[in-house]
């Protein structure tokens, strides 16, 4: 696993045919990625996949080997095509079988006669997982190792992160601030590279905006201490001062 200068890190791997094929819009990256940079931990890799067991077995095994952890949303119900607590037992050289505290949830969840065969699947998950309790809709999703499977459903997935606070152990939490600017990127292109030269410990981004007709720059500081995002933040408005850029409230 590689941890580069003892950063916690992370990736998440988006399963799914329904995103790949523009059906379905994807917003549990953005969700995902800013809990976990509260809890310390970055984001450092994303993948979106379809639903093919091979290219989820090789994912896995690829990310899960470079990360901290690694985090999957999608394929855990109880269709055909949601096969990825299947390929997470492959991923793991496990059995996959019925998980029994899963099954007991699921059965005292749903009405009698209403836990079907469909239903019972999504109690079928590696030998040796984990269970992340689901306070939504019932069906839990798992862990195995440094694996986290999540539910591909927004609402249900978002539910369920407070239920792995304990189990995800990150650093400093990642701070940032963002400066709104009536300019264009190569305006400030330069000097902006001087500072993060000069501000190693500090990630700048610059991120161009169209609002109201008009175009701007968003420049991001992030990093785990304030107070050198307090001085690159100083460092870069000056700068803005000294080409007269103005500055603008984005909301």
């Amino acid at each position: 696993m590689n941890n580069k200068l003892n950063k916690t890190t992370s990736a998440i791997i988006i399963i799914g045919n329904e995103i790949l094929s523009g059906r379905t819009q994807e917003v549990n990256l953005s969700y995902l990625s800013i809990w976990l940079n509260k809890l310390g931990v970055r984001v450092e890799e994303v993948r979106i996949i379809p639903d093919i067991e091979n290219k989820i077995v090789n994912c896995v095994n690829e990310l899960r080997r470079k990360f901290n952890y690694v985090f999957t949303t999608g394929g855990i119900g109880p269709t055909h095509d949601d096969i990825t607590a299947k390929s997470i037992s492959k991923s793991f050289n496990l059995n996959y079988e019925m998980h029994q505290e899963a099954f007991n949830i699921l059965e005292k969840y749903y009405k009698p006669g209403e836990f079907n065969e469909g239903r019972q699947r999504m109690a079928m998950m590696p030998s040796k997982a984990n269970l992340i309790y689901n306070p939504t809709s019932g069906a839990p999703g798992f862990s195995v190792e440094n694996v986290f499977c999540l539910p591909g459903v927004p609402s249900i997935l978002q539910s369920m992160l407070d239920g792995l606070k304990n189990k995800i152990s990150g650093g400093k939490p990642i701070l940032s601030k963002t400066i709104n600017l009536r300019t264009v990127e190569s305006e400030i292109a330069k000097p902006l590279k001087e500072v993060q030269e000069n501000n190693i410990d500090v990630e700048i981004g610059s991120y161009p905006f169209f609002k109201s007709g008009k175009v701007g720059v968003a420049i991001v500081l992030r990093s785990e201490d304030e107070s050198k995002i307090s001085i690159c933040n100083n460092q870069i408005l000056k700068i803005i001062n000294s080409k007269k850029i103005k500055l603008i409230d984005k909301n």
